[in-house]
């Protein structure tokens, strides 16, 4: 059997994200493990954190296919003695581990296309409802429980950081952390306007109603990466967190918000219970957006983040969520739909971030050949 997991490109020099040849990334990685026991090596603390978090991405990509090869040489020995014993049930079985692994191998490849810089990070969802009032307040919660979903069927945590409610229902904003393997290599997809057409169950009169929201998705910044900000840059207001009423309910102004004077970008978190541990993880986030930014501007095939931040309304939707008059879910960009709302609004969104993540690869390559 010939590598069936493994996969192959035409650049056989490099062995990040999608042009990843098994070969030499064994040879970089035996290159990366000798490094890494040279004793002169934290002389240069920077380089030598760089070096380990490309070791540590590279490793994984080297497990993930190893892994799969171990799994599918099990099944298939399983599978020769149960056709040799006639065992129909065990065959079935076997077909059922390998319909598994075909699925694991398919994202284990989509991973390989996640090299950009911040990919492995975790990260920061930031959902704000638009047009619609008391609609597009409750879909912006409905998306809030989605990317939950989501990230918990992928093993990820997510942990509300901030979370202002809606006047009558729903939210105004809310900010996840999402905390696991390439969060934001997988999340930064669904960055953009998301508009959702059901009948209103707000409205007497059972009406269509067609309500947006926006979803904005920046990594999280460790202490390895230095992101300058001055702070009389930054303006500082607190303020009560809001909470579930009763004994618990917030009686300080614990609640921590920055913005960031020069880009107007904004920063808010209530989770925490001490004013100074808001602040922390505010000045965390806001670190996270500046790098961000950043990002944007040295990525080819993107525009920077405020560029991007467009009206949240018509005409500037990523995808359409359509409950009434048909069952639709339907991405914008690359055309991809499932007519399984109830799936995807349930956190089923791999199709949609796998189509848009090769999408963006393959413009970032036509960038950069261009």
């Amino acid at each position: 059997m010939s590598r069936p997991l493994r996969p192959t490109s035409s650049s056989p020099s490099d062995c990040s994200g999608g042009d990843f040849d098994w070969e030499p990334a064994l040879r970089k990685l035996d290159e990366l493990n000798a490094r890494v026991e040279d004793p002169t090596l934290w002389d240069n603390a920077e380089a030598a954190q760089a070096l380990m978090r490309e070791r540590t991405h590279l490793a994984g990509q080297v497990e993930a296919v190893q892994r799969l090869e171990r799994d599918l040489a099990d099944a298939l020995e399983f599978a020769e003695l149960a056709e040799a014993e006639g065992d129909q049930a065990s065959l079935d079985d076997v077909s059922a581990q390998l319909a598994a692994l075909k699925a694991h191998a398919a994202r284990a490849e989509l991973e390989a296309l996640l090299s950009g810089e911040a990919d492995a990070s975790d990260c920061f969802v930031e959902i704000n409802s638009g047009a619609g009032g008391t609609e597009s307040a409750d879909w912006a919660l409905m998306l809030m429980r989605m990317y939950t979903r989501w990230a918990n069927a992928h093993d990820m945590k997510v942990e509300v950081v901030e979370e202002t409610p809606g006047e009558t229902a729903g939210i105004k904003s809310a900010t996840l952390r999402v905390v696991g393997t390439n969060a934001y290599g997988w999340l930064k997809t669904e960055a953009g306007v998301h508009r959702l057409v059901r009948i209103s169950p707000f409205d007497s009169s059972a009406r269509r109603h067609t309500s947006f929201a926006s979803v904005w998705v920046f990594p999280e910044v460790d202490d390895k990466i230095e992101i300058e900000i001055n702070p009389s840059d930054v303006r500082t207001d607190t303020y009560r967190a809001s909470g579930a009423g009763g004994q618990h309910v917030n009686k300080t102004d614990s609640a921590v918000r920055l913005t960031h004077i020069p880009t107007g970008i904004a920063v808010a978190s209530q989770s925490q219970r001490s004013q100074h541990q808001n602040r922390d993880q505010a000045w965390k986030m806001l670190r996270a957006r500046l790098y961000e930014v950043e990002l944007q501007k040295r990525e080819a095939a993107a525009q920077a983040v405020e560029d991007q931040k467009t009206d949240i309304g018509w005409g500037h939707q990523i995808r359409s969520y359509v409950l009434q008059p048909y069952q639709m879910v339907k991405d914008l960009r690359t055309n991809v739909e499932t007519s399984d709302t109830a799936g995807v609004l349930d956190g089923d969104l791999d199709a949609f971030m796998a189509a848009s993540l090769a999408q963006r690869v393959g413009a970032t390559r036509e960038s950069a050949e261009a």
